[in-house]
């Protein structure tokens, strides 16, 4: 069988349903690339040779699976570090510590191939809700898939603990070594909200394997959370670990939650007030 007669054979098999893209039927036809025919490749001779080269739309659509494997929650989904607001914040002392925490992400997003060389990742930390940690790991998720070409897998610790549960299940799509090792191998791996979960011997055992896998694998992790390491309710295993392989960045003691509340409510007196008027 010819180059030009596989690939022909492989877009008969992804048109038929036989490779699993992720989607229905339905949005799959409607976004089949008119020039190579949803197959990503295209064939040309080169000095008498048949050589495949890939087609334009193989990038957008290797981006568009990128995004639906990072699972960033959908409010997220757009944020970048440019449209990281910190005018939201109103306490000078917040403003300050925002501006530090801003400057030093964006030193590690430009030096970002030398953190992932070394498994270098983040522990933004605040005791406050609403601090803003997630927003910015939403950010700091999308400019590292944008800018480095580098997978991400975004999830709560919570829901990585839930997952993990699921795989009991009789009917469950795969074990539990199969989630573990694709937590691990992920090149990227965000944990939102990392020590809200009540840290039974379980939990502990789960969390060492992958956050030490990770360790010996040198992959990022970065995680927010509202306690700072050293008062982390895990022992030192798992403690040590992401010391030695996390810059933990402090964020403001500030909810901004309300403050965006206040502006979308402000917004929305304003709207209704000019249509009120004529406006």
């Amino acid at each position: 069988m010819t180059l030009e007669e596989k690939l022909q054979q492989m877009k008969r098999d992804m048109l038929s349903g036989s490779l699993n893209r992720g989607s229905d039927k339905n949005s799959r036809d409607s976004e089949i690339c008119p020039i190579c025919g949803g197959v990503e490749w295209l064939t040309r001779i080169v000095d008498g040779v048949e050589e495949a080269y890939p087609c334009k739309c193989r990038e957008q659509n290797k981006m568009r699976r990128r995004l639906k494997f990072a699972d960033i929650p959908e409010a997220f989904k757009d944020m970048t570090l440019a449209t990281f607001r910190t005018s939201v914040y109103k306490r000078p002392e917040s403003r300050q510590t925002i501006n530090v925490a801003c400057a030093m992400i964006k030193e590690y997003i430009v030096a970002f191939n030398e953190a992932k060389d070394k498994g270098m990742g983040l522990y933004l930390y605040s005791s406050t809700k609403g601090s803003g940690k997630t927003r910015m790991a939403a950010s700091l998720a999308n400019e590292i898939m944008q800018k480095h070409d580098t997978g991400v897998k975004f999830a709560s610790s919570m829901n990585i603990l839930a997952e993990i549960r699921r795989t009991y299940d009789n009917d469950s799509e795969y074990t539990e070594s199969q989630l573990l090792d694709a937590l691990v191998m992920t090149e990227v791996l965000v944990v939102d909200d990392f020590g809200t979960e009540k840290t039974t011997q379980w939990v502990q055992d789960k969390f060492y394997q992958i956050i030490n896998n990770r360790y010996v694998e040198r992959r990022i992790t970065i995680f927010t959370s509202n306690m700072p390491i050293n008062q982390l309710d895990y022992d030192d295993r798992i403690t040590n670990r992401i010391k030695e392989r996390c810059y933990q960045i402090d964020f403001p003691e500030e909810s901004v939650r309300d403050h965006i509340y206040a502006e979308n409510m402000q917004r929305m007196t304003e709207v209704v007030y000019d249509k009120r008027n004529g406006g």
